[in-house]
């Protein structure tokens, strides 16, 4: 059976890579995923998913804003999935939560949801979905979602424990037609050694003309301020020269030219952020160059990214990691096959 997918908030395709990658066989039968439409309102994005998921001329990449679209005139679809956009949940910002601008914009998948009616969806966000306004919005999101007729199962995946390089820690919410009476069971983590930086990094190395491999011209100051600074450690709790500190209080804990550990997994890839927010090499003095930070979400090489250096960046930083979300589509496929798999019980309950 192969299920006919369609994707609002696509951004450049993490998620679309990898359910396109997924196919589970049992009972005689192959399970898959087919791209039917994406939708994405960044004009970069929409290029970057455009050639490298459909690598042809095609119109089922729709660039506009969700607002604009009319959902009811997309081709019918069996599966939805949706990473509605994170800026108002998110623990960076003023997080105003279901009442800020983009926060109401996970309505339009609900909207998707009731009338296209899929088998299945997959729907992410950030973790600090789970505090929005109290707890209220996730709350709000869940039962909008069962009363559209599914079963619900939430979970906080840290994607480091499903084979991607980066403690990267997202809210992903898998729905089953509840007519359909089948279970889905969150997929056991199978990483037994978590991958590191270097590992990603460095194996197999990134060819000198990869795509999207330019490196950044770093001032004298950051390069000053790097060598002082130790894999793993921040331009704050560095011991750095006077001149060399940043006079800001309170962030011990910050990202702020932080360095990667190469023994472990790297911290989270971000796609916004001022100066010394763009992840920084564990041994060389300079920022990672953008194919390194794909490389830390699990892309691979061939895949090129469309844009302005800026615009590529922030794409990167707001995709989904393709292995991790790999696993998640290989456990819906085996759920809607029947075929059973290690699974563990969700860290969100039913009321959230």
């Amino acid at each position: 059976m192969k299920f006919r997918y369609g994707e609002l908030f696509s951004g450049p395709g993490g998620l679309s890579l990898a359910a396109l990658r997924s196919t589970v066989r049992g009972n005689g039968e192959v399970y898959s995923i087919s791209h039917q439409w994406a939708t994405d309102y960044d004009k970069d994005s929409c290029e970057t998913y455009q050639r490298n998921i459909i690598g042809k001329a095609s119109n089922s990449v729709h660039c506009k804003d969700v607002r604009k679209l009319n959902i009811e005139e997309l081709p019918p679809i069996d599966a939805l999935a949706f990473g509605f956009p994170c800026n108002d949940f998110s623990a960076i910002g003023e997080k105003k939560g279901i009442y800020g601008e983009f926060g109401p914009l996970y309505s339009y998948g609900i909207r998707a949801l009731r009338h296209f009616k899929p088998l299945w969806f997959l729907a992410e966000n950030v973790s600090g979905l789970r505090y929005a306004n109290q707890g209220m919005a996730l709350k709000l999101i869940l039962t909008e979602m069962e009363e559209s007729g599914y079963d619900i199962v939430a979970h906080l995946y840290r994607f480091e424990r499903y084979g991607v390089p980066q403690r990267r820690h997202r809210l992903i919410i898998v729905g089953i037609r509840s007519d359909l009476k089948k279970k889905f069971g969150v997929p056991k983590p199978q990483q037994d050694v978590e991958i590191t930086s270097r590992e990603a990094i460095e194996e197999p190395p990134i060819l000198e003309n990869a795509p999207n491999h330019e490196y950044t011209r770093q001032s004298q100051q950051v390069i000053d301020r790097l060598k002082h600074i130790k894999p793993g450690e921040n331009a704050f709790n560095a011991d750095l020269p006077e001149h060399l500190r940043l006079n800001v209080k309170g962030a011990t804990i910050s990202v702020i030219y932080k360095r990667l550990h190469p023994d472990r997994p790297s911290y989270t890839v971000t796609g916004s952020g001022g100066g010394g927010t763009h992840m920084y090499h564990w041994s060389e003095n300079r920022a990672l160059t953008n194919r390194e930070r794909a490389r830390l979400q699990t892309f691979p090489d061939d895949y090129v990214f469309y844009g302005s250096k800026e615009s590529v960046r922030k794409q990167i930083g707001m995709a989904v990691p393709v292995t991790g979300a790999q696993r998640i589509f290989l456990a819906i496929l085996m759920t809607m096959a029947g075929i059973e798999y290690p699974s563990i019980e969700p860290t969100i309950g039913n009321g959230a």
